[in-house]
């Protein structure tokens, strides 16, 4: 089993809704969802194009997912969750765009976000103690090679290239989308999340992901506020 600390809205959030109705799964239940075909991608394509976001359900990465160490148990992990959450105060991020990373789409900040920043440095640290080394098979999959020296420093230390000041923080919408659809893509995702691009987001809530085995679909274990002492809210 692996675990991961992410951002996701609370369940009945719109945002959350429409992001599971275009990825066709909804990581609070675990089902799958119909969603309007887009006639101009072909529902074929549409699914293959949303598939690896699909899986991990929609999510903002924090903590990248980890198998736990030798020695900490999930109760550890959960009582570790609570203490994070209850220390961090809610914010929000003043605007979201539609943004191309390489051949994927996502929604991110329309510039740097401190507290968003700093939410991400504190869950990288908080949970390290918790994470399992990686295998060499973790590590070839990030295929290194391609890595900037600093990207692989930390890939090696921990777990995850992307950290720090290689941090972007994105909620992924598609895997990587062909050239020659990319177009097409963009259009069709600013018609799709129009009623978020260009306002706040709302970070009230974290989220613990479980993925069960190695491939199997990623779904929300826990959902907290973020401030104060809160009782948990299991999805």
């Amino acid at each position: 089993m692996r675990y991961a600390i992410y951002f996701a809205p609370p369940a009945d959030d719109r945002l959350t809704q429409t992001a599971a109705r275009w990825l066709g799964r909804d990581a609070f239940v675990d089902g799958a969802l119909s969603w309007t075909e887009v006639p101009a991608l072909g529902r074929e394509n549409q699914m293959v194009l949303t598939a690896d976001p699909r899986r991990y359900g929609f999510h903002g990465t924090l903590k990248a997912p980890f198998e736990l160490a030798e020695g900490k148990s999930e109760a550890d992990l959960l009582a570790a969750f609570d203490e994070f959450a209850a220390e961090i105060e809610a914010f929000d991020v003043p605007q979201i765009v539609l943004h191309q990373i390489g051949p994927f789409f996502a929604l991110v900040p329309a510039e740097d976000c401190a507290p968003l920043r700093n939410l991400a440095e504190q869950a990288v640290r908080r949970f390290e103690p918790f994470r399992a080394p990686l295998t060499d098979a973790d590590i070839a999959r990030r295929t290194p090679e391609k890595l900037a020296p600093r990207q692989r420093e930390y890939l090696t230390t921990w777990g995850y290239p992307y950290v720090f000041e290689e941090f972007l923080f994105h909620l992924t919408l598609t895997g990587p989308v062909p050239k020659e659809t990319q177009t097409v893509m963009r259009e069709t995702l600013t018609v799709a999340f129009e009623a978020f691009i260009g306002k706040p987001l709302e970070v009230s809530t974290i989220a613990l992901f479980v993925e069960p085995h190695r491939g199997a679909p990623f779904t929300v274990h826990s959902l907290l506020p973020l401030g104060g002492a809160s009782q948990r809210k299991i999805a």
